[in-house]
Parts: C-alpha cells; sequence; structure tokens
C-alpha cells in the first residue's frame, strides 16, 4: 500500500476507519526526515495490511501541534485508535521492522487495561 499524506481533514476518519495505522511527522527542509521517507515507504510496500500515513507538519501546524510534535521526524504507532508509541528520530530499517513486529504482538485489551488503570490513579492522585 503506498503512503497516504495525512491532514487535519482526512486524520480522525483514517484512525477510525483503520485498526493499524503508522504516522511519520516530517517536514521536507529536514534532513534526517529525507533520510527516514523511503525505509518508511519500503515498510508500506513490504506490511500492505497497514496504513503507512505522513503529516508534513509545515502544511498541517495544527495537526502537529495537537500531538505536541516538537522534534522531526516523529514516527508514531496507533492500534485500535491508541496512541501506542511516539518517539522522534528516524529509525533505520530494522529498527522499524522490530517497532512493527512488536506493535502486531501487543495484546489490545490488556493495552485498554492498563491505560483504564493509569487514569484511574491518576484521577485518585488529584
Amino acid at each position: 500500500m503506498a503512503t497516504i499524506e495525512l491532514t487535519k481533514e482526512n486524520f480522525n476518519e483514517t484512525l477510525t476507519e483503520n485498526e493499524f495505522v503508522l504516522i511519520d511527522f516530517w517536514a521536507s527542509w529536514c534532513g534526517p526526515c529525507r533520510q527516514f521517507a523511503p525505509v518508511f515507504e519500503s515498510a508500506s510496500e513490504t506490511h500492505s495490511d497497514l496504513v503507512f500515513a505522513k503529516v508534513d507538519t509545515e502544511d498541517q501546524q495544527e495537526l502537529a501541534a495537537s500531538f505536541e510534535i516538537s522534534s522531526i521526524p516523529t514516527l508514531m504507532v496507533v492500534r485500535d485508535k491508541t496512541v501506542i508509541y511516539a518517539q522522534p528520530g528516524a529509525l533505520p530499517k530494522e529498527g522499524l521492522e522490530d517497532l512493527i513486529s512488536q506493535a502486531r504482538a501487543l495484546d489490545m485489551d490488556e493495552v485498554r487495561k492498563e491505560i483504564a488503570k493509569q487514569q484511574a490513579d491518576g484521577a485518585t492522585a488529584e
């Protein structure tokens, strides 16, 4: 599957309609972003069952700000509308493949339970 471009217009729809989305926050002037782009594109061809999307932080400043993106490239992995990974930095091919494998292996029911527990703990701490 080709990489799709995310905008504030199609962002929610893309995340709602797809179970597993990898998002690359990037900009054309960013050297590490340009180095990571072919790695990301290659992975999108290898993993055709996943959605690979890019957010141009220059064109989509509001979207980047809503995720508090302060360093690019930033890679975000969303499963079942839940952010399970968000880290700045360009990954090598092996690193991206490892991340995808780990993300696929996650038990999302356990992830949701842990998030609910953390939110409950945070609410009682206030």
